[in-house]
């Protein structure tokens, strides 16, 4: 615990670039203004570093790239292998582990040591891994790397300790699974095969032992050679050569046939009596043609033959279609008895497998599901109903269902608003499920008992909203709303429409929750905002729409006779609020130029909307001169003050939503007014035509471009013709002016799946390249401050794709298919932090840090003072060219005060820029209702400007004991409840004012500003900066939040390079810095958000939401919150056969494994064939909680449940001896009573 007192009179001075250590050195910041009298903040900081720790808890969704399958039948868990290596373990609702392999090999196949908590894993780098399950967080015990072979198939069978794999090479090897050594027992593909054959039979794709005879193993070879190997003899019993090639083999129970399926869509049924020729043959799906010949059909990818008590035998296969019809979905085939069934699916089947009752293959099967897993998605089917009906799935395996593009993570949300959220939800959800309970029912969970309410929302390509409950490290869907139902449907071939049928126009970019008073707001990609208040009932309502023109600067306008033929370009600001868009002179031109319009046509009529979230207010940006308007970047809304502001590269609007009018709309340079801290170039129209000319020769004469841009060298990222007329300006030019827009639309035009690599324009290539200013692509062009990056070459054309009328936005801009490989260093670098922040944010944005850096920058203590930047005339250093853009990253409303000399605070906004401006806007709010919807709010820019490196992130104010100050809210009443004479509606507001904690230290507050490469701590209302931090160097910050862990409040930052860092508050003192993720695609970098209590997620895949903790207390207790994977539970006994069946059947039980593949009788295997892999025995998987008590608790009970169990087991034999024995006794006993009067003669 520490203390920190600060004076506030004769405070130090000291370099930015300084770090905070001591209290002493603490304060890298300017010296602020003193305060007109001493104060003194007495804060006790009571976060330290040992309240930290980082660790992953849990993954949500549906694995990504599935490439494998397995079920334990007793305990009852199922396993899912992926390309990444990935494994997840599935029980009962609850009971959900994600494990990973070191190497990130494909996982090839799975094998359950059923009922033993165990699992092998077969990769794809041709190593064996056993991993052990009966702990919470798995480990792997042992690997055997094959180095002279590569791994086909893998066959365990029950009860075995012996593992059968086969290999590309048509070998069988067998790896004893205790110690995960190989034998020296090897059949040989050509001691299987026989010696007359000349060919080599294929890789080994089936491996099984018979049901009849444990000691016999039938190979399976792709080219159609199947083997029935005698483990005993070492000879082969019988040879099937078969012409076309096998994909499956599959055992009736009674071992005296098998079914194979095969690569020209048939089934065939051998007979052992007679292997000679199949003994039926099938082709289900093929039919005959008039020609008498079978149509072509597709492989049969697998089949499984299961038999039943009651009824005829299942055959459930995959593929076997015919080729006559294209595009027929992927099908899985039940033929039972006569009746054949097919289940069309959405997706590719991975693989499937029959759910059955008992684990013995030499018994009656009797199914009763089939787990169908496909490449983006997992069903299981009912097999004990005729119509087999699928298994309501209650796994959240449906978050991807449209690409996600943003997330928000809401912890200690208010205890009611879960229970409500799902009543509404479950009154949509589908029907027609079975019945039944979800037959993947292994594991135990239970409630652990530090949870609280915790809601992600994640927002979709398609336009919707999706609620999750979070609480106790699971996740389920509570309410999906769908935020297109507010627009018109476009329609094909109508104007504007016909530009939108291929895109997303709904795709939500930001969303912005209040869980206290209910009001949501979204942002969509076609610059619109949505307000939805909450309701419990249905309604008929008529949806407000205003539309907003945020100013086009004034340097835009070229020539006074534009400014006539277009007036609306002259003007600072327009809103139109109405249901009506109006027909406007330029959108009915011969070049068809679109003016004054949105992108989405609102719904003018009354709809009926359900309970649950209902749009209120529509806003929308309009089109401008052809070009649509750039991207909404910040957002914020308070329900106190009925109001909502937002902002982009253009400049800032603020609506009152509880009078649907437009308060505040403004560029971003007049929020400044005198108080800019830049100096702006102002370029005339002859450099304008200037720079059209030299853009029109691009591709010839780079070095014009050079030099006419070297008269600011911190102002070059882009053409100075970016903001010209289209009109005015040659073709090629204005397609490559409407590329630029926003790079991050282009960027998604060439994406067509979530697995597709991004295309890049060669600009943002460089950029990519130089990330942390490490040039990784020989192709990039030279890349430096003082010049400008164009496309060269080849990529040159790929800019003109869309011409000036074409939408910014092309199939789900989504964080899901965001996979730009991006090169993390730790070098100095900026120009990569644009390019990023172009991915992030869809615009073309600024910031000052990135050219300052072409030239020295020193802070002397005058400017400290001040607070402000040099006025320096050099225009490398402090002046600005007017082309490039200053836009809005982040907005907060909330209590403060607006100007220096205040005495109360007043409602505020806060603005923070790209170029790390920080502007104060306060505001008069009539504060009676009555009043309040009629008289106006009066907003005035105070001139307030406080300055920070790199673009602004995060607001956040702090009361004078440390506390966090909550925004003010409305407390939520329904909007659609029926009035109460007697009590009439009236608001009910929630003011969290800074004064009234401040009885102790008088009035004021700290606001805590962080940027992408800095964080300060300013004391209001004198502005004085008290703390500040230089975050990062060498790279930028993407994400930041001020929130609670363990009763205090902290810097929570994620960074470019991956690290994740806290900062206590207020000293911003660093408290950990892990270099936890490297940041590899975007999609990490969207939605990446912490949230209280240290947690914090992101979407590690498309499919799939990984939650991460960075509280040493939740790390603790991460074993309790966890699921069991593993629960003891008696192995199902073997039914008796009888003495016929076990006297004419064979005897199963007879063969010795451990005799034949021992190394007493088999020898060892060369060393050089299988390298063995010792584990770490569990260490991975107790890495949470190593260093503490907690872990060596855990590791010891799991030790003691072990050997307990083994104890048990022991214990349980003893019992069955001892019983066996005095039974034997009394018999005994009883025999030689009866025997002893007996003469010799009566025996």
């Amino acid at each position: 615990m520490k203390k920190f007192r600060k004076v506030l009179d004769g405070l130090t001075t000291s370099s930015p670039g300084g770090t905070i250590g001591s209290p002493s050195c603490g304060s890298a910041a300017g010296t602020p203004t003193a305060a007109p009298t001493p104060k003194e903040i007495d804060i006790q900081e009571t976060l330290v570093s040992e309240n930290f720790q980082l660790c992953k808890t849990v993954r949500h969704g549906f694995p990504y790239q599935p490439t494998a399958l397995a079920f334990d039948p007793v305990q009852k868990i199922l396993a899912i292998g992926s390309r990444s290596g990935g494994v997840r373990i599935l029980g009962r609702p609850g009971v959900d582990c994600y494990c990973q392999h070191e190497s990130g090999a494909a996982v090839l196949q799975l094998q359950f040591l059923i009922n033993e908590g165990a699992l092998v894993t077969a990769c794809a780098d041709d190593t064996l891994h056993l991993w052990n399950l009966r702990q919470r967080r798995p480990a792997v015990l042992h690997s055997l790397k094959f180095n002279r072979e590569r791994i086909t198939f893998c066959h365990l069978p029950f009860q075995s300790k012996w593992l059968y794999v086969g290999t590309e090479r048509g070998n069988t090897h067998i790896v004893n699974i205790e110690s995960f050594i190989l034998s020296g027992y090897v059949i040989m593909w050509n001691k299987a095969i026989e010696l007359a054959t000349k060919t080599h039979p294929g890789p080994v794709v089936h491996l099984s032992d018979s049901p009849k005879d444990e000691g016999k193993l039938l190979i399976g070879f792709e080219s159609g050679t199947i083997v029935q190997w005698d483990l005993r003899v070492k000879k082969a019993d019988f040879r099937i050569y078969y012409d076309e090639a096998i994909h499956s083999v599959s055992w009736h129970h009674e071992g005296k046939q098998f079914m194979c399926s095969h690569s020209d869509g048939s089934l065939t049924l051998w007979n052992l009596r007679n292997t000679t020729k199949p003994f039926q043959v099938t082709f289900p799906h093929g039919k005959i043609q008039k020609d008498g010949r079978k149509e072509s059909c597709k492989p049969i990818l697998k089949v499984e033959y299961k038999t039943s008590r009651n009824s005829e035998p299942f055959v459930i296969f995959s593929g076997g279609l015919s080729y006559d019809k294209a595009g027929r979905r992927p099908t899985l085939t039940i033929m039972h008895g006569k009746a054949i069934t097919v289940l069309e699916m959405d997706y590719p089947i991975v693989e499937f497998m029959a759910l059955c009752e008992t684990p013995y293959n030499n018994e009656v099967q009797e199914p009763y599901a089939v787990v169908v897993l496909l490449e983006k998605d997992l069903i299981v089917v009912d097999l004990t109903q005729s119509n087999f009906p699928v298994f309501e799935n209650p796994y959240p395996m449906d978050i991807h269902e449209s690409p996600v593009t943003c997330t928000a993570y809401f912890a200690e949300c208010p205890p009611d608003i879960i229970p409500i959220l799902y009543s509404i939800g479950a009154k949509h959800k589908k029907t027609g499920y079975s019945q039944k309970e979800w037959p993947i029912s292994g594991g135990t969970w239970t409630l652990g008992s530090h949870t609280y309410p915790e809601i992600i929302i994640t927002g979709h390509a398609d336009g919707s909203i999706k609620f999750w409950d979070a609480s106790a490290i699971t996740l389920q869907m509570l309410y999906k709303l769908k935020t297109s139902k507010v627009f018109e449907k476009p329609k094909p071939g109508e104007g504007r429409a016909a530009d939108l049928v291929e895109d997303d126009p709904f795709a939500i970019q930001m969303v912005s929750w209040c869980p206290k008073s209910r009001i949501f707001c979204v942002v969509g990609i076609s610059a619109h905002i949505i307000l939805y208040r909450f309701s419990k009932y249905d309604a008929n309502t008529q949806i407000v729409s205003l539309e907003v023109r945020l100013p086009c600067e004034s340097e835009d306008v070229i020539s006074p006779s534009e400014n006539e033929n277009n007036p609306s370009l002259s003007e600072p600001g327009s809103h139109s609020p109405h249901h009506q868009h109006p027909a406007s002179p330029s959108s009915g031109t011969p070049e068809g130029v679109k003016d004054s319009i949105p992108h989405l046509k609102v719904k003018d009529r009354t709809v009926r909307v359900p309970p649950g979230y209902q749009a209120e207010l529509v806003i929308q940006l309009l089109w401008t001169d052809g070009e649509p308007p750039q991207q909404i970047t910040s957002l914020d809304i308070n329900s106190a003050y009925g109001l909502l502001a937002f902002g982009n590269c253009n400049g800032l609007a603020v609506v009152d939503y509880l009078q649907k009018t437009v308060l505040l709309c403004m560029s971003t340079l007049d929020l400044y007014g005198a108080a800019d801290p830049y100096q702006r170039l102002t370029r005339s129209p002859r450099r304008n035509r200037q720079s059209t000319s030299g853009l029109t020769e691009l591709s010839d004469n780079q070095q014009s471009v050079d030099m006419e841009r070297s008269k600011s060298p911190t102002s070059v990222h882009y053409p100075t013709s970016l903001h010209n007329d289209p009109r005015v300006l040659p073709e090629p030019v204005a397609s490559l002016r409407a590329s630029h827009c926003s790079p991050v639309f282009y960027l998604l035009d060439n994406v067509k799946g979530p697995g597709r690599k991004l295309s890049l324009p060669t600009d943002l290539k460089t950029d990519l390249d130089h990330v942390n200013g490490h040039c990784t692509s020989p192709t990039s062009q030279p890349c430096s401050a003082g010049k400008p990056r164009v496309p060269m070459g080849p990529e040159g054309p790929r800019l003109t794709r869309r011409g000036p009328g074409r939408p910014p936005f092309r199939k789900a801009q989504s964080a899901a298919c965001m996979e730009i490989s991006l090169p993390v260093s730790h070098t100095e670098g900026y120009a990569s932090r644009r390019a990023m922040l172009q991915q992030l944010h869809g615009v073309t944005m600024y910031s000052h840090d990135e050219h300052h850096t072409t030239a020295p920058y020193c802070w002397n203590e005058r400017e400290s003072r001040e607070n402000s930047f040099s006025r320096s005339r050099s225009s490398s250093v402090s002046s600005i060219d007017r082309d490039t853009k200053e836009a809005i990253t982040t907005l907060q409303l909330g209590e403060s005060f607006g100007r220096k000399g205040d005495a109360l605070p007043t409602p505020c906004l806060w603005v923070g820029t790209s170029l790390g401006v920080v502007l104060l806007i306060p505001m008069s709010i009539p504060t009676d209702q009555e009043e309040r919807m009629e008289e106006p709010v009066t907003i005035g820019p105070s001139g307030t400007v406080m300055m920070l490196k790199g673009s602004v992130l995060r607001f956040a104010f702090l009361d004078c004991m440390g506390a966090l100050i909550q925004s003010p809210y409305e407390v939520w009443r329904d909007p659609n409840a029926p009035e109460d004479p007697d009590r009439p509606r009236r608001r009910k507001l929630v003011n969290f004012s800074p004064s009234s904690s401040q009885d102790t230290c008088g009035e004021g507050h700290l606001a805590v500003v962080c940027s992408e490469r800095q964080a300060k701590v300013f004391l209001m209302p004198s502005q004085s900066c008290l703390f500040v931090h230089n975050i990062t160097e060498s790279s930028f910050v993407l994400r930041a939040d001020v929130v609670s862990v363990c009763n205090s409040v902290c810097l929570a930052c994620f960074c470019a390079n991956g690290h994740v860092m806290t900062l206590s508050l207020p000293s911003l003192r660093p408290l950990i810095d892990v270099n936890y993720l490297p940041l590899t695609d975007m999609r990490i970098a969207r939605t990446f958000c912490f949230t209280n209590g240290g947690q914090a997620l992101y979407l590690s895949s498309p499919t799939e939401i990984q939650r991460i903790t960075y509280s040493q207390e939740m790390c603790d207790n991460l074993q309790e919150m966890l699921g069991e994977l593993f629960t003891p539970i008696e192995t199902p006994e073997a039914q008796n056969r009888g003495f016929l069946k076990g006297f004419f059947g064979g005897n199963t039980h007879t063969f010795d494994r451990e005799e034949l593949f021992g190394e007493a009788a088999a020898g060892k295997a060369s060393r050089s064939l299988a390298q063995h892999i010792p584990g770490q025995v569990g260490v991975e998987g107790m890495k949470v909680a190593a260093s503490g008590v907690v872990g060596d608790l855990a590791r010891a009970r799991i030790a003691l449940d072990e050997r307990g169990q083994r104890l048990g087991e022991l214990e349980d034999r003893t019992a069955m001896m001892m019983t066996s024995a005095e039974t034997f006794s009394k018999h005994a006993h009883e025999l030689m009573l009866k025997c002893k009067d007996k003469k010799w003669y009566q025996f």
